[in-house]
This record gives structure tokens, C-alpha cells and sequence, in this order.
């Protein structure tokens, strides 16, 4: 197994520079172990204008065949079923990726204590493997596809079964050779991603830590590669659960690069999952049954529970599990069934009850439930059930994460969209984007949005006066307030608006929950006045109240449901 590292250089830059990237003196042949058998390291050239460092691996018979004995969990598929005979002495596999990993540990890091510099100069590259497998379809192609949207220049050609029966046609084997300028820490990084990749097998048995990784060898250009969805699938050995938690790892981090944030800061929508008694995870054997926050939830009707740092302590949890959360639910399935809605949003989805509820309507075909938090889209699932549903039924649902301070073409063309307690979760500058988001690029037919009323929360007798109902809410709005937002929206977007309170409502505060159903207009409709284009229901009326609120503006919070 043979992989070569070749560079050019000048008097000024001398190729071999690359010995001090590499961490491996060019006089000199070093042999390092590994696992399977040993890596040797050696420069066939070193000189100014050209060098080449030489990574040849000599895999021990035996070491290899103890560590591929049986099959499942001991070994990879290739190994168990052809313990003496294979391909893995002399094929670019998981084993070369390992041994590149061991050997040149610091040159893939970026690190040089002695020229601090190199690590960050792109170099001129040339990188010859003589016998790399591609499993599946196309092997020259799949190459291509892999390395191209790096900045390689690919030669990939196919190795005939037999030279001297060429009519027996190609084996899935290519002779692979890379060209470009690049820094050698990513040339490195990209080999030992995409070998195994290109393989389609490990060695090993492909364990959670294996995300970790994939994820740390692929910063910077996995989360914009065109095919990084068949990468992180077959790099993971094609284990689901994992496949889904490194997707959603590298979504997160890529919403977290673009609002300048760390990860933590975005993935907020769940607390700490309680666990029971025996130390499971709550939600791992609760499916359908309510959170702790939920049990604490009453409603005005009710005693309740104050937790202190909990989401929503007043109504509990995100508001839907309690009584006034059902309501809230009823609602919004009412105004989905007056304009005959099939293909729904649910943005800010948290932990899927509304999904759930919208997938018990049978008019209901289609429900993407979108949020930002992966720890809420896993419970979600996980209460959903979406592993064990029928086909039929699977099809019908789809949870992605996704920021809703951003255009989105997954949210096209639906029916309708609902934001069940999501806005008050956002700075107030950020609610300008949400608005263009969802109102302006992904324009459904209709939208259903609920926010607190702030006017009620003087009838929450545990609710200190001048407290939020949730300790991530960035603002609550009275009746008056949210009726002007809700009429300028309106007025923007070219919608109708429609306001109604969601539960029981007290004659001078109003119900604790409002609620707006944007419709898109007609086209004529949208030619008049900004004031009529509002509808306030006569069991909403309360005291008007003036002005906006002020709050301070820490950073975005999840939106909760």
C-alpha cells in the first residue's frame, strides 16, 4: 500500500520545505507502527525544486487477519469473508487513511513549531496512489466527483482485471493521481475522509466517535461539498443513527458560523434531559407521555409551578403541553382547516407535538417540521415514532433543522405555515428576517403565528410582576402591540390578517394566547389601505395599549414550541 506527496519549489521557497511540514527529515528512512503492520517513510527526491516524501505501508498477515476474524462488530464485511485472501495489503483503504493519520499527525493538524508559516502557504501538490478500490457504479467518475469541488485536477484511470485479456474489462480499481495548490494539512485531511469513502468499508467497527472525526477532518469543506450527504453516509459505514447526528452536527455549525455564535448558544431549545429513576433519559421511554415541564403545567385554571431556569415555567415546558397549550393547538388546526391546508409547516417544530397533532388530520399530506435545535428534531422523532411508522405514513412527515433568520428553499410551496410561540424568541432585530424569511422568500398560502399576551400575565399569580413567561422570551406583546405588527406585516407582504385570542378571556386583560391567520391576498387586495387590511375579532377586544416594548437584546434564542 503506497501513497506519494510531491511539490515543486524555488531558491526562495525550496521544495523541500515539505519535510518540515511533514515532520520527517528528507536524509532520512523512518519506520513507525501501526495496528496492522508498518509504515515506512522515505524521500526518493529532496531537493530545491522538487521533492517527494513517500508513505509506504506494510501490513502484517496476521495482525490483520486477528482483527478482522468473525464478522458484525470484529470486522468489516471484506475481512470476514475472506480472511486469507484480499485486497487490503495493497489496496488505498481505511487502513492507508489510519496509518496517514498516525504518521503524519501534525502536517494534518496544520502545526509546525519550527516554520510557523508553512502550515498556512498553499504548495503546489501532486499526490500519486497506484491502487485505490471505488465501490459501486462509476469508480473514475466517483473520484471525480469526490476530490474535483476541492480544487483537484483528477487522473483517475480505471486498472484492468487482467492486462493480458483486456476483454475481461476493468477491475474496481483506478490508478489515482491529485494536482493542485493547496495547504497539505486539507490534501491530507481530504485523503483521510475520502479514501474510505471511495472504499465503502472500514476495518473497524465504526463507533459514535467516529462523527467527531469526520466532522474534525472535514472543517472548512465538508458542509459545502456537492456530494457531502454520500460522504458522510458511506464514511460512517452507512449506520443511520450516526449518518442523522452528523448531518445535524454540521448544520448547527454551519448556522452557528454564519450568526458568529458557538454551537451551545443555538442548540437551547431542550434543557438537560431528566432522567428516571433507574438513570434512562425521560425521553427515551416516555414517547408519547408529557416532559417535567409539561406535568408542572396547569394553566390558569390550575396550580402552577414556577421552575426557576426552566423554558415556560408558567404555562410549562414550551407552552404545549398543558391545557392552554391544547387549546393553542385546537386553534391552530381550526384556521389550517378553514383554508383546507394539505402541505404544512411547522417552523420552530421543538419537540413535535404540533407535528404530531397535524398528522392526525387526514386532509393533512405533507408536514415539514423545521428547527434550529438538533436535540429537539432527535426527541421529536423519537416521540413521533418516525422510525416505525408505515411507508405510507413515513412519507408524509420530514423534520429538518434550519434557522428561520434565513431564506430557505426547502420551505417553498406549501399550503400553510404555523409559528406556534416562535417569535417572541427573537431579538427584536432579528424579526425583520424571520419576517422576509417566511412571509417574503417561502410566501405559503397562509400562516398561523402565536405569541403570549402580555396584558394577561398579571393573572399568573406566581409570576413576579415585570417577568416573562419564559426566561428566553426577548419580548411578550399586549394585544395592541401585536396587532400593529401583525397589520404592518400584512401590509408588506401582500396578506389579510385575522386576530382571535386563544383561551379563556378575562373582560379586561384578554386570553392569555393571541392569535394571527395571515392569508395571501388577491391581487386587488393588495391595493388597499394598510388599516383595513387587519380583521380584529370582537372577543379579542381589550384596552389599548400604546407603544412598543423595550427589552435588551441578547443573542437569538431557539424558537420553542
Amino acid at each position: 500500500m503506497f501513497v506519494s506527496i510531491s511539490t515543486t519549489g524555488t531558491a526562495e521557497n525550496p521544495a523541500s520545505d515539505l519535510g518540515f511540514l511533514l515532520h520527517k527529515h528528507p536524509d532520512k528512512v523512518q519506520r513507525f507502527a501501526t495496528a496492522h503492520g508498518t509504515a515506512h517513510v522515505f524521500y526518493p527526491e529532496a531537493g530545491e525544486q522538487a521533492c517527494t516524501a513517500a508513505l509506504l505501508l506494510e501490513i502484517d498477515p496476521t495482525a490483520l487477519l486477528r482483527q478482522g476474524r468473525g464478522k458484525g462488530r470484529s470486522g468489516s464485511p471484506d475481512l470476514a469473508l475472506a480472511q486469507y485472501v484480499n485486497d487490503r495489503p495493497y489496496a488505498a483503504s481505511s487502513l492507508l487513511a489510519v496509518a496517514l493519520r498516525t504518521v503524519y499527525r501534525s502536517a494534518m493538524k496544520g502545526e509546525c513549531a519550527h516554520r510557523p508559516e508553512l502550515p498556512g502557504r498553499a504548495l503546489p501538490l501532486r499526490i500519486a496512489l497506484p491502487a485505490v478500490p471505488v465501490a459501486g457504479g462509476d469508480g473514475p467518475g466517483l473520484v471525480e466527483r469526490l476530490f474535483a469541488p476541492l480544487g483537484w485536477q483528477v487522473d483517475a484511470r480505471p486498472v484492468p482485471l487482467d492486462e493480458s485479456f483486456p476483454e475481461w474489462g476493468d477491475s474496481r480499481y483506478v490508478r489515482l493521481e491529485l494536482t493542485g495548490t493547496l495547504r497539505l494539512a486539507d490534501a491530507l485531511q481530504h485523503l483521510y475522509v475520502l479514501l474510505p469513502v471511495l472504499d465503502g468499508s472500514k476495518h473497524y467497527w465504526v463507533a459514535p466517535d467516529e462523527v467527531d472525526k469526520l466532522l474534525a477532518a472535514g472543517q472548512g469543506w465538508l458542509a459545502d461539498h456537492p456530494e457531502r450527504a454520500l460522504i458522510i453516509r458511506r464514511y460512517l459505514s452507512r449506520r443511520w443513527s450516526l449518518t442523522r447526528l452528523a448531518t445535524e452536527r454540521l448544520a448547527l455549525a454551519r448556522l452557528a458560523e454564519a450568526d458568529d455564535r458557538e454551537a451551545e448558544e443555538i442548540d437551547n431549545a431542550v434543557p438537560d434531559a431528566p432522567e428516571t429513576a433507574d438513570g434512562t433519559d425521560i425521553a427515551d421511554t416516555a414517547e408519547d407521555a408529557a416532559t417535567v415541564e409539561e406535568v408542572n403545567a396547569a394553566g390558569p385554571t390550575g396550580p402552577i409551578e414556577v421552575v426557576a431556569g426552566a423554558a415556560d415555567g408558567v404555562e410549562g415546558g414550551r407552552e404545549c403541553g398543558g391545557p392552554l397549550a391544547a387549546q393553542r393547538r385546537t386553534a391552530i388546526l381550526a384556521a389550517l382547516g378553514r383554508t383546507g391546508a394539505a402541505r404544512v409547516l411547522d417552523l420552530g417544530c421543538g419537540q413535535g407535538e404540533l407535528v404530531g397533532a397535524l398528522l392526525k388530520e387526514p386532509r393533512v399530506t405533507e408536514v415539514l417540521g423545521v428547527d434550529v435545535s438538533s436535540l429537539a428534531l432527535t426527541i421529536a422523532a423519537r416521540r413521533l415514532r418516525l422510525d416505525r411508522l408505515p411507508e405510507r405514513q413515513a412519507r408524509r412527515v420530514k423534520l429538518v433543522q434550519g434557522a428561520l433568520t434565513y431564506t430557505d428553499a426547502r420551505l417553498k410551496g406549501y399550503d400553510a405555515a404555523v409559528l406556534c410561540e416562535v417569535i417572541e424568541h427573537l431579538d427584536l432585530p432579528r424579526l425583520p428576517a424571520l419576517e422576509y424569511a417566511v412571509f417574503g422568500a417561502a410566501r405559503p398560502g397562509s400562516v398561523v403565528v402565536t405569541t403570549p399576551n402580555a396584558e394577561y400575565n398579571v393573572r399568573w399569580e406566581t409570576l413576579p410582576a415585570g417577568h416573562k413567561r419564559h426566561d428566553d422570551h426577548r419580548f411578550e406583546w399586549s394585544r395592541a402591540e401585536f396587532a400593529a405588527w401583525t397589520e404592518q406585516v400584512a401590509a408588506d407582504y401582500g396578506y389579510t390578517v385575522e386576530l382571535e385570542p386563544v383561551g379563556p378571556v378575562d373582560p379586561e386583560v384578554g386570553a392569555p394566547t393571541q392569535l394571527a391567520h395571515f392569508r395571501l391576498a388577491e391581487p386587488a387586495a393588495t391595493t388597499e389601505p394598510a388599516t383595513e387590511s387587519v380583521t380584529t375579532r370582537s372577543d379579542a377586544a381589550g384596552p389599548a395599549v400604546t407603544g412598543t416594548p423595550s427589552h435588551d437584546h441578547a443573542p437569538e434564542g431557539s424558537a420553542h414550541r
